[in-house]
């Protein structure tokens, strides 16, 4: 009888020491993604590369690497870490101003919690950017190409913030220093600073809003041009099937050195997600962007660069880690900006994307 209840106390306290030990958190993880994709633009330029103010998926007519990185993460109570090194035709080309190995730094930053009360948190470091819905990872965006409004506003940062996370998780609040528009080091001559901040609101499981800003100079101070850049979406889902993402950005910029005018750029954005079951979605998109100066994009035309979009794009989890993605777009201009195979430029663009997505 004794030999019994000792294999049963030695059995059942086994178990009770794995499920203790299976339910430890442990303070260092690593993750991983990479995306390839295939791109048809029915222009077929010459150079393979689709216009400069496409940063994602802008190779033409080849298989290719959008974005694959490694990251390891540490997370406690107080202290929090990340780096991730990553490489992709994204890396290429939103990192083409930094220098050396800092092309390849996706994130790298530290973050510490300076209250025990409260889920005030300081990180510091290269950091994903406070602006927008939609981000780098494509899994994680409704459509498998970035908006024009995404891929002409930063995607990462580089600096400090202080964020505030109220107890119900409602309230998000965070304000920045940053040392400039999408960049690790600072612009050459460049002495100031630049600042942000971003509000989120969640009142329900349905429904987020977002306001997020940029205040600064991105050129060296001998010709320094301020520029002021506010970010606006909501997203509201509907249903379990319908899901609804808008959002409006509109930014201004001296037009020189200590002037009172000032050039003005806008961009609306519109899409619905259709979750037809648990593995296959479909999303709609329309979107303008408006930038008549040339600011962030300059195509040195009479009438600036003013371009409407629309595309249809389909997702299919293939496994719960791994998505295959398919998208039709078309952009249309108001002048000729995008350039054939017999290098004539056209108003239109249409493009036909296909990828495939993992993460661990």
């Amino acid at each position: 009888m004794k030999k019994i209840i000792f294999v049963l106390f030695a059995v059942f306290g086994l178990k009770n020491v794995q499920a203790q030990s299976d339910s430890i958190v442990k303070p260092l993880t690593v993750s991983g993604y990479a995306e390839v994709y295939y791109m048809a633009d029915f222009n077929n330029p010459k150079n393979n590369s689709r216009p400069g103010f496409v940063y994602s998926h802008n190779r033409n007519n080849e298989v290719n690497v959008n974005l694959a990185f490694i990251k390891a993460g540490y997370n406690t109570d107080r202290l929090r870490a990340n780096l991730a090194l990553a490489a992709g035709t994204y890396m290429n080309a939103n990192y083409a101003a930094e220098s050396g190995v800092m092309k390849n730094i996706y994130e790298a930053n530290v973050g510490l919690k300076i209250s025990q009360k409260h889920n005030l948190w300081i990180d510091a470091g290269i950091l994903p950017s406070h602006l927008g819905f939609e981000s780098a990872v494509g899994k994680d965006n409704w459509t498998l190409s970035r908006s024009l409004f995404a891929d002409n506003s930063p995607y990462f940062e580089t600096g400090a913030k202080i964020s505030y996370t109220s107890p119900t998780g409602k309230w998000f609040l965070s304000a920045l220093v940053l040392n400039g528009w999408q960049r690790i080091q600072r612009v050459d001559g460049n002495s100031t600073p630049a600042f942000g901040h971003q509000i989120t609101f969640k009142p329900n499981e349905k429904l987020t809003l977002n306001s997020g800003s940029f205040i600064g100079n991105d050129k060296p101070d001998s010709i320094r041009q301020m520029r002021y850049f506010h970010n606006l979406y909501g997203i509201y889902q509907i249903n379990k099937k319908i899901g609804i993402t808008a959002g409006f950005d509109v930014g201004a910029e001296q037009k020189t050195k200590g002037s009172s005018n000032y050039n003005i750029w806008y961009t609306p954005v519109l899409l619905l997600k259709y979750n037809v079951n648990e593995k296959f979605s479909l999303t709609g998109r329309g979107e303008y962007y408006q930038d008549e100066k040339g600011v962030i994009i300059s195509t040195n035309t009479q009438n600036g660069f003013k371009t409407f979009g629309y595309s249809l794009n389909a997702d299919y989890y293939i496994l719960p880690n791994l998505v295959w993605r398919t998208e039709i777009r078309n952009l249309n201009s108001k002048d000729a900006i995008f350039m054939d195979r017999s290098e004539e430029l056209n108003k239109n663009s249409l493009t036909a994307i296909t990828a495939m997505a993992f993460s661990f």
